[in-house]
């Protein structure tokens, strides 16, 4: 009985605010009625929550999704369950004007009721760092910082190009290995940011195929021969001696022979936010160190 008198009570606030709304069509092709300057405004993922921050219409969100927790100001909004499960009554207790959500993750049943109760809902579908140049844009518009949006977007094009440049300057493409998890071993196949930023970076990744996340044995990665290892620094949740070590048994391979084991921070890699720019770079470095008047060893 509370979620609908809640509900009720949502549709009424909402007239009015609905009643100056504009139609849009979403990162996947949905049609959304969006109010116009919408001003309480729920984030259904983290990497949703991220960019509004980035753009600076924080003060805007009134709700978000467990794990958003970046910039470190996130972890005060109220919580709506995860970007997996929400919790639809949570949602309406906020009286949003509208949801931000995200195709891989939200529920598809769960954004329907959603809308049936009257609050927009528009979807994102980041898969490829362009997408995400995309996504900073349609916010921009969104909430009114278009010029924010598109000096943000620039900036990021602008860094992907420089090291695409770079990486004119080689010819040879050393195989890479990402790990994310470690038990089991985990991987990134095709079709994934890991993917992407390893290929634009000047690596090959091993671990490509139609599958998106394969696991691995070390006798499968021994065949692999992985000239370089890159591991996700929170993969199993283990040290970085200790996911170094795992690695340093095996002097058969040949990152581990010529000490080409990196661990990154996984929070540069692990959301399809501008971030992920940052962790480009830094796999070029890993890659390519040559270019950045580097050496090889870490």
């Amino acid at each position: 009985m509370k979620i609908f008198l809640q509900a009720f009570l949502l549709l009424l606030v909402m007239q009015t605010t609905m009643a100056m709304a504009y139609e849009l069509i979403d990162q996947v092709g949905r049609r959304v009625n969006v109010p116009d300057n919408p001003q309480r405004i729920v984030s259904l993922a983290p990497n949703i929550t991220e960019i509004v921050f980035l753009l600076g219409r924080e003060e805007r969100l009134v709700g978000t999704t467990q794990y958003s927790n970046y910039p470190a100001a996130a972890e005060k909004l109220p919580r709506v369950g995860s970007y997996v499960r929400l919790d639809l009554e949570k949602i309406i207790a906020l009286k949003p004007d509208l949801c931000l959500g995200i195709k891989d993750g939200n529920p598809q049943h769960t954004v329907k009721k959603i809308e049936e109760l009257g609050i927009p809902v528009y979807v994102i579908n980041p898969l490829t760092l362009d997408d995400i140049i995309d996504v900073v844009l349609r916010f921009g518009s969104l909430l009114g910082e278009v010029p924010k949006s598109k000096v943000l977007a620039k900036d990021m094009k602008m860094r992907i190009d420089r090291v695409k440049e770079r990486i004119t300057q080689v010819s040879a493409r050393p195989g890479v290995f990402f790990q994310i998890d470690a038990a089991p071993m985990i991987s990134a196949g095709e079709n994934t940011f890991i993917h992407e930023l390893i290929t634009i970076a000047g690596g090959r990744n091993l671990a490509a195929g139609s599958d998106m996340y394969p696991r691995f044995n070390w006798e499968e990665i021994i065949r692999l021969q992985p000239e370089i290892a890159i591991i996700a620094s929170m993969a199993g949740g283990h040290s970085i001696d200790d996911l170094k070590g795992g690695w340093q048994k095996w002097p058969q391979i040949p990152a581990v022979r010529n000490n080409r084991i990196h661990v990154v921070d996984a929070n540069l890699i692990d959301r399809p936010t501008p971030r992920l720019i940052e962790g480009l770079e830094e796999f070029a470095r890993i890659i390519h160190p040559e270019l950045f008047g580097e050496t090889s060893e870490q």
